[in-house]
């Protein structure tokens, strides 16, 4: 078990979802219980299931947790983009979101290829 503090991987994705937080807190309150809640729960995902992950018993069940990450971080970028699309958020704070989830995106798959290299 280590601690997912210390994994970049982590830090990436956690300080995704604070920049989440404050741009989907200028979206329309009347988006709150849907787009904005939705967008929030996606990617508050990514580092809880890393997190979860780190303290679970070995690489595979870790290489599992990754794997749902990988799920919600595809989820949240359909709705980075839907929010795009629909004018709700600019054009500035999709773009630095949208860069921001792919190196996360790229790092969970480059840290869940060397866990099955390591199995």
């Amino acid at each position: 078990m280590q601690d997912f503090r210390h994994l970049k991987i982590w830090q990436k994705s956690h300080q995704l979802v604070l920049r989440l937080y404050k741009v989907t807190a200028k979206f329309p309150k009347d988006e709150l219980y849907g787009l904005t809640s939705q967008m929030r729960r996606a990617a508050v995902s990514i580092p809880a299931n890393i997190a979860e992950g780190c303290g679970r018993g070995g690489d595979a069940e870790f290489g599992r947790f990754l794997h749902i990450a990988q799920g919600s971080a595809s989820e949240l970028d359909y709705h980075l983009l839907l929010s795009h699309d629909l004018n709700i958020q600019s054009d500035a704070d999709y773009s630095e979101l949208a860069a921001d989830l792919s190196e996360v995106r790229r790092m969970l798959s480059t840290l869940t290829q060397k866990l099955k290299a390591n199995s």
